[in-house]
């Protein structure tokens, strides 16, 4: 499964209301770290497959969403799990680091 895009009018029922955990990714198209965990993003929403979702959420186009959750910076990055935050990390991270972050939370 890859990842999805969701936007502040999809993010009640994607994320707080997914049956899964879900791993949101609030990113802009000018921001370099958040380029460089895509890649790595996709690669882990295949591997867990329907096991998780990764969403991914701009927050140039979508500003309610981030502000709700106090995003301060980007990439951050929340898990949400039967619709409530249970991690979140901020910043750019080897796929090994997010795959160990989200095996601890979930």
């Amino acid at each position: 499964m890859a990842t999805v895009p969701v936007t502040d009018a999809t993010f009640e029922e994607e994320v707080v209301k997914a049956d899964v955990p879900v791993v949101v990714d609030f990113w802009a198209e000018w921001c370099g770290p958040c380029k460089q965990i895509g890649p790595a993003l996709e690669e882990l929403s295949e591997e867990y497959g329907d096991k998780l979702k990764i969403v991914k959420v701009n927050v140039d186009e979508n500003p309610t969403s981030p502000m709700q959750l106090g995003v301060r910076g980007i990439p951050a990055l929340f898990l949400f799990k039967d619709g409530q935050v249970v991690s979140n990390k901020t910043g750019a991270a080897p796929k090994a680091n997010l795959q160990s972050w989200i095996d601890e939370a979930i």
